[in-house]
């Protein structure tokens, strides 16, 4: 019997209640989608390492992680990567790297469609 635990931390309340109601506004399913990974309990939620997000991202686009980002490897490409959470040297590297951190609630704020995002994780 599956048991349905509900979330407690405020914020990311409100950024699930967002992402379905930009999801809703713009036509725009990966929010959607993103909301129902974040919904899930934590110990689901990916942990992607840089030397993944450089594998598997091109330069235009944004690598949204509806987890956590690891510093393990090299980040080879100037991306902007947008996630729940950062490990500390994962955000050295990125920034060292030329890239850009978001939070998931930015990079929904500047892209509203979501075009050119891809998830990992």
């Amino acid at each position: 019997m599956a048991r349905h635990v509900k979330k407690t931390n405020p914020a990311l309340i409100t950024l699930i209640e967002g992402l379905k109601k930009t999801a809703y506004e713009n036509d725009a399913p990966i929010w959607k989608d993103i909301a129902e990974r974040l919904e899930k309990p934590l110990r689901n939620w990916p942990e992607v390492n840089l030397n993944r997000i450089s594998m598997y991202v091109h330069e235009k686009e944004t690598a949204l992680i509806p987890g956590k980002v690891l510093s393990t490897g090299k980040l080879t490409k100037k991306v902007s990567i947008a996630a729940w959470s950062f490990s500390e040297k994962a955000h050295e590297k990125i920034k060292k790297a030329g890239g850009k951190t978001l939070s998931i609630e930015e990079l929904v704020k500047h892209n509203p469609k979501g075009k050119d995002v891809r998830i990992l994780g």
